[in-house]
């Protein structure tokens, strides 16, 4: 329930904040009438990550448990290259997010067309519709269609819509920078999670060698597949069943935070360690670079030679000879003082 609830109100309020953005500014410039039009396309997004939920959910009830467990092996590696290019997208374009939206609602209110303003609240929300429908149902396929991760992400959504609502009416602020780089570093490790996870569905369906197939290394004493070292490259890295019992409460936040299962193969591991380092290391570099930017920023700013500090400083400099001239003026257009009594 918190991993999802986490999900939910971080997509949700990325979404909610485009929403929000885009209804603002067209408000802004007098275009109500557009309204209906931008809001329907925000509505077919939304049909759409909830059309593509209800197929995932309910359209692979009919078919093999390989082809169940192949098609959920592909789908949680497409979710995690989603997941992992929108947390760097983000990283990115979150300075520039609010000119980038104004300037394609300009654009398609300059085209004149109905479908323009329709297609602009469109796009805009899909993509975060669509990341959060693959990534949600993949955490529900890897929780076994837990009620309590269900009802997390329902809240999690309301909580954003709350929260974006209060945004926009000014009503409430937060630091979204801090927010959206605490939760980029949470998805980064729930989307590693969702990687070991679909290289666990890939093995299942054949498609990966490992304790399911004939390259799984056996234990000449029990007769089963080998675990531990012995085990390299195909078999189980461990398995702690006897300490951590699969379905207990410890498991479930165990793996919905830090994709952690009691039972995990060589490959499982291999994956989720190069996706936390490799990832990890660069989302780190990022946020110091951000960091970075801005103290260059304000250092430049503040400089003797930039163009704010000059413009500043002339200014001071025009407001003091201002100040000077008046004092001068008023002196010299004062009366002269009469003479004193028996002056020459």
């Amino acid at each position: 329930m918190l991993a999802t609830f986490l999900i939910g109100l971080r997509e949700g309020l990325e979404a909610a904040l485009v929403v929000g953005i885009l209804v603002a500014y067209v408000t802004r410039m007098g275009r109500r009438d557009v309204l209906p039009r931008l809001w329907a396309g925000i509505g077919l997004a939304v049909a759409l990550a909830l059309g593509i939920g209800a197929v995932l959910t309910f359209g692979a009830y009919s078919l093999t448990f390989e082809a169940q467990e192949m098609i959920g092996g592909i789908l949680s590696l497409i979710t995690v290259a989603m997941v992992t290019w929108m947390i760097f997208w983000m990283q990115k374009t979150a300075r520039t997010l609010k000119s980038s939206l104004e300037a394609g609602v300009d654009r398609a209110l300059a085209s004149s067309g109905l479908w323009a303003v329709v297609i602009i609240g469109f796009i805009s929300v899909a993509r975060e519709g669509i990341e959060t429908t693959l990534l949600l149902w993949s955490m529900m396929e890897s929780f076994g269609d837990a009620p309590y991760a269900i009802l997390g992400a329902v809240l999690g959504l309301a909580a954003a819509i709350v929260l974006g609502w209060l945004l926009a009416r000014g009503m409430l602020r937060i630091n979204l920078r801090v927010f959206f780089t605490a939760t980029g570093a949470f998805l980064v490790v729930v989307a590693a999670g969702v990687l070991a996870y679909a290289v666990m569905d890939l093995q299942e369906a054949g498609a990966l060698p490992g304790p399911f197939t004939d390259a799984a290394p056996i234990d000449p004493v029990t007769g089963a597949v080998a675990v531990g070292l012995a085990a390299f490259p195909f078999g189980w890295a461990f398995d702690l069943s006897g300490v951590v019992a699969p379905g207990s409460v410890i498991a479930i936040v165990l793996q919905s935070t830090i994709g952690f299962m009691p039972e995990m193969t060589w490959l499982q591991v291999i994956a989720w360690a190069l996706y936390v380092l490799i990832v990890g290391t660069f989302f780190i570099r990022g946020v110091g670079g951000a960091r970075g930017a801005r103290r260059d920023k304000a250092r430049s700013e503040n400089s003797p030679a930039s163009p704010a500090h000059a413009q500043a400083t002339s200014n001071a400099a025009l407001d003091r000879v201002a100040v000077l001239s008046g004092r001068a003026r008023s002196g010299s257009s004062a009366s002269p003082a009469p003479p004193q009594q028996g002056a020459p």
